[in-house]
């Protein structure tokens, strides 16, 4: 993989997974100012081993993993490890995530396949716009030029391409309401 599908394919699991990384360390974690820091220590740390991860297992769980050991080695600076990182209650904490990471759509497999499944059921003419754009690489000038129409039409089409496509992702249970929207 180049470096800047790399690069990208982190910023969109990163970007998927910020959310349940943050409720993960507020679990276990109950200054806001230290969970901040954690959890760019933690984004910081999957960047650089990124290449150790398991394509084929769930990216959420990895990261967890990153982030608990982060967590750990905060309280150990400290000298204090708290009642709620004992063993016991760090196992159940991960049983729960684990049940969350089995819903529908959790695999980057599953994202994938759907994303790919969402983008083929567009009309022609936005898909056209959305493959030229995401799939290819191109810049708009470049994308309205092939396509003989006018840059900011080209803009508008895949505005709209992208409002499907999150609507069709929502439908099929991989983004979330909120996630729609924003």
């Amino acid at each position: 993989m180049t470096e800047q599908k790399t690069r990208l394919a982190f910023e969109i699991l990163a970007r998927e997974n910020s959310r349940m990384l943050m409720v993960y360390l507020r679990s276990l974690i109950r200054d806001e100012a230290i969970i901040d820091d954690l959890f760019q220590e933690s984004m910081i740390v999957a960047w650089q081993k990124l290449d150790e991860c398991d394509r084929e297992r769930p990216f959420g769980p990895w990261l967890r993993g990153i982030a608990s050991r982060i967590v750990m080695a905060h309280y150990r600076k400290q000298k204090s490890i708290p009642l709620a990182m004992q063993e016991s209650v760090l196992s159940v904490v991960d049983r729960h995530f684990e049940a969350i990471n089995m819903l529908a759509g959790d695999t980057w497999d599953d994202k994938l396949a759907a994303l790919h499944e969402c983008v083929d059921a567009l009309p022609a003419h936005q898909m056209d716009v959305i493959r030229g754009r995401y799939f290819d690489g191109l810049r708009i000038r470049i994308i309205a030029g092939r396509l003989n129409m006018s840059v900011e039409a080209c803009k508008k089409r895949l505005q709209r391409g992208r409002m499907m496509l999150a609507e069709c992702l929502k439908k099929k249970g991989v983004l979330s309401a909120a996630e729609v929207a924003s």
